[in-house]
C-alpha cells in the first residue's frame, strides 16, 4: 500500500489567518493581577518562609478573603508545602508568600519547619543487623 499523496494548494486558496486572541485569554500572565491577588500590605514585610516550609489551615478562611486566599487555605487542611502551594494556585512563589503572610498575620494558617529526616544510623550498628539476619 502506497502512502496517501499530499496536495498543494494554490496561492488563492489559504485558509484566513487565525483570529488575534482576546484580552480574556491572557489574564494568567498579567503582572497587574499578581499585585492585586499578593496585596500591597502596609509595609511589604513578608513571613520568613521558603520552599519547604509547611503550611497548615487553622481556621475557615473569613467571607471577606480573596478567592485566591479561599483557595489556599482550603488546600491546607493538611500540611502542605510552599512550593506544593505555589504549584497548585498557579502563582509564583512571591504571589503565594504573600498571600501566606496576609493570612499567617491574620491566624487563619500556621507555618511549621519542614520535617528533616535524622542523621544516617550507625554503619556499625547496620553492620551488626546485616550479619544477625545472614545468620538465621
Amino acid at each position: 500500500m502506497s502512502p496517501p499523496r499530499r496536495q498543494r494548494r494554490s496561492p488563492g486558496h489559504e485558509p484566513p489567518p487565525p483570529p488575534p486572541e482576546s484580552a480574556g485569554q491572557g489574564e494568567e500572565k498579567n503582572p497587574e493581577r499578581l499585585y492585586v491577588v499578593a496585596g500591597a500590605g502596609e509595609d511589604g514585610a513578608r513571613a520568613a518562609v521558603d520552599l519547604v516550609t509547611l503550611i497548615v489551615a487553622r481556621a475557615e478562611p473569613p467571607p471577606s478573603a480573596t478567592p485566591e486566599q479561599v483557595a489556599l487555605v482550603r488546600l491546607c487542611a493538611a500540611p502542605l508545602s510552599v512550593a506544593e502551594l505555589s504549584a497548585y494556585l498557579g502563582l509564583p512563589f512571591s504571589a503565594t508568600t504573600a498571600l501566606i503572610t496576609e493570612l499567617l498575620a491574620a491566624g487563619r494558617v500556621q507555618a511549621r519547619a519542614p520535617i528533616v529526616r535524622r542523621a544516617v544510623p550507625d554503619r556499625h550498628l547496620l553492620e551488626a543487623v546485616m550479619h544477625g539476619l545472614q545468620r538465621l
